[in-house]
């Protein structure tokens, strides 16, 4: 099944790059987008929704690792057809990055010939 995903919502493509670093559990990429996502977004709720929805298309697979002490968690990893989505979610990512400098660009040249007489 493949993914759909809404040009410029890129909740999941966060969530792929960080499982293309490393496998993580719910809770560590919360902690890693705390820590190194800047104007973070992402809560709980919605970093459960995308891996539920990642993991039913295919683009990542999860597993539970059962430690002695403390409790069980979920580990997510992408897939090989997560490698593809990330793919597209990068040239997504791209096209909106040109539309906002298109955007900044002329905002500059309006405010610099508002200035001129």
């Amino acid at each position: 099944m493949k993914l759909k995903f809404k040009s410029g919502r890129h909740a999941p493509s966060f969530v792929l790059l960080m499982l293309a670093e490393e496998p993580a559990y719910g809770g560590l990429l919360l902690e890693k987008f705390e820590k190194r996502v800047p104007y973070n977004r992402m809560d709980s709720a919605a970093t459960y929704r995308v891996l539920k929805e990642l993991e039913k298309c295919g683009a990542i697979e999860s597993y539970w690792d059962t430690p002695l002490s403390g409790r069980p968690k979920k580990w997510y990893r992408i897939t090989a057809y997560g490698w593809d989505l990330l793919e597209e979610f990068k040239e997504d990512i791209y096209q909106s990055l040109r539309g906002l400098e298109f955007f900044l660009e002329m905002y500059r040249d309006i405010k610099k010939e508002r200035r001129e007489p």
